[in-house]
């Protein structure tokens, strides 16, 4: 028989263990604020690949260290994409911190699905949440790039075929060249082992390496060529800056 000190001291216990899980243990299930899937292509060698960009802005009362899952579901297609809390980026954009990844695609290296997605979004808990996307991004067919003659600044010429080039970035003689059908340019700038160090907006689609203001460490850049209002884009093979 239990003594009334033992009870009093076990529901003691049973007051603390109730507010610890009222604490940590909210049934409250995560959001969704915001959603972003940009779909882009990478030179990969001459033969493009799609890569999708999948960012959610997520909201949860226990802090965004209590997400674990996230999932995007394209249902038309039967194909998924999951994401832990181990492998997700976080980036921050005006105070906001977005999850997501950069590296969606098929297995194959076909091309990825248009049309409506799924995200869930699930907590430590287990508690879900979902939203909806459409996308529906043109397909792109990138013709091969001739190579022609060196121009007279040093540049590689080219002959394009079918819909467009690829978006091509030829740095000679302290020079660079941007050859772009897309409405936006930005150079990304990586060191010696390949991390990356900042982003450069150029002036103008060609000019001296020295205008552009990169960093003492920068070794190599690379084109990334947008059309946000499309939510497409297209990402060059990283170029050293000398030969």
């Amino acid at each position: 028989m239990f003594s009334i000190k033992q009870k009093a001291a076990g529901f003691t216990l049973i007051i603390v263990l109730s507010a610890f899980c009222l604490s940590f243990c909210s049934q409250s299930a995560p959001e969704i604020i915001h959603g972003s899937l940009e779909l882009v292509y990478y030179e990969n060698g001459g033969r493009p690949v799609e890569r999708f960009t999948f960012f959610i802005l997520p909201h949860d009362n226990d802090g965004i260290e209590d997400l674990e899952d996230l999932w995007l579901y394209h249902d038309w297609e039967g194909l998924s994409w999951h994401l832990t809390g181990k492998d997700w980026i976080k980036e921050t954009a005006g105070g906001d911190i977005w999850i997501g990844s950069r590296s969606i695609s098929m297995e194959d290296s076909s091309s990825l699905p248009r049309g409506q997605f799924r995200a869930v979004l699930a907590d430590k808990g287990g508690n879900r949440t979902e939203r909806l996307f459409t996308f529906d991004a043109p397909s792109i067919h990138f013709a091969e790039r001739v190579k022609t003659n060196a121009a007279s600044d040093g540049s590689r010429g080219s002959l394009p075929a079918g819909d467009r080039p690829f978006p091509h970035l030829t740095i000679s003689a302290n020079r660079y060249r941007i050859e772009s059908g897309f409405p936006e340019q930005n150079l990304l700038v990586y060191d010696n082992e390949g991390n990356y160090l900042s982003t450069v907006i150029p002036s103008s689609l060609e000019g001296y390496l020295s205008e552009l203001g990169l960093p003492s460490q920068a070794t190599s850049l690379a084109l990334w060529a947008r059309d946000q209002a499309r939510s497409v884009s297209a990402f060059t093979d990283i170029v050293p800056l000398h030969d």
